[in-house]
């Protein structure tokens, strides 16, 4: 058992290798022929014109955008939520709570990007009087409560795992509860928490098909009011018809968007290891 246990982990190092060869491979020969200034930092995607661009400027600007603006929305709100299943819905109602986050967490991407085409799309229209409302904003909400539920489990646990003794020891100082919610239990679970950002962003990263139902999914510079593009949905819109460079381009996105992934992956378990110590 011992060997198998031994050969599963190595199996799963070993498609992260193949998979990054295979990029650096597919991806890198279309950004030596456009050249590495005009492609990472080209603000014009053009693919399919007479002469075509191939600047992806816009979506990276995008992407982190996208993935900082629904962080920001989604994580304070899920850490809220978690506070309020573990220590004040009681015995009754936070198994009903727990039991509703599960099932959003299983919820296909696609479900989430229809009810945002349907709802949030027309919401952000009407609001703000725009023309069209898939742009940016709207992509935004919709990874915001996407990443709601990776955050909330893996915070819940870690609230969970704080010592009662540490909350004991507040309340006999003389700190009310919401005190020492707010100055003992989510500090000694900061840890925790941590990891389920690193998750959470993980996701809104990498989200594709939800991304392309509403944020428009045109080539523009980004806006919070502007329909844009993601690295994920530059990919995923193109591949079926591309060809010659234009596949090669799409292949250095995918390049872009792994390396990109792994860098805020491992900037946040840098964090994530610092608050461990």
């Amino acid at each position: 058992m011992s060997l198998f246990f031994t050969f599963c982990g190595f199996t799963a190092v070993a498609f992260v290798i193949l998979i990054t060869v295979f990029l650096i491979i597919s991806g890198t020969p279309a950004i030596a022929e456009i050249g590495p200034a005009d492609f990472l930092l080209g603000t014009k995607w053009a693919s399919t014109s007479s002469e075509p661009l191939y600047g992806i400027l816009p979506f990276i600007l995008a992407s982190i955008y996208g993935m900082a603006g629904a962080v920001i929305l989604g994580v304070p709100v899920s850490i809220l939520c978690s506070v309020f299943i573990v220590k004040k819905a009681g015995k009754i109602l936070s198994p009903i709570v727990s039991s509703v986050v599960n099932l959003m967490s299983g919820i296909p991407s696609v479900v989430y990007g229809l009810v945002g085409m349907m709802v949030v799309v027309p919401s952000v229209r009407n609001i703000f009087s725009l023309p069209d409302g898939a742009n940016l904003l709207s992509a935004v909400i919709v990874l915001a409560v996407m990443i709601i539920p990776s955050v909330i489990s893996v915070s819940e646990t870690a609230i969970r795992a704080v010592p009662p003794e540490y909350e004991e020891a507040s309340l006999a100082l003389g700190a009310n509860m919401t005190e020492t919610i707010f100055k003992v239990t989510l500090p000694a679970a900061r840890s925790g928490i941590l990891a389920s950002v690193v998750l959470g962003t993980g996701r809104a990263i990498g989200e594709a098909m939800a991304v392309m139902m509403v944020s428009g999914n045109v080539p523009n510079m980004p806006g919070i009011f502007k329909s844009v593009r993601f690295l994920t949905t530059a990919v995923a819109s193109e591949m079926s018809y591309s060809s010659g460079l234009q596949r090669e381009a799409l292949f250095s996105v995918a390049l872009v968007l792994f390396c990109f992934i792994m860098m805020i992956n491992i900037i946040l378990n840098l964090v994530v290891k610092r608050e461990k110590k």
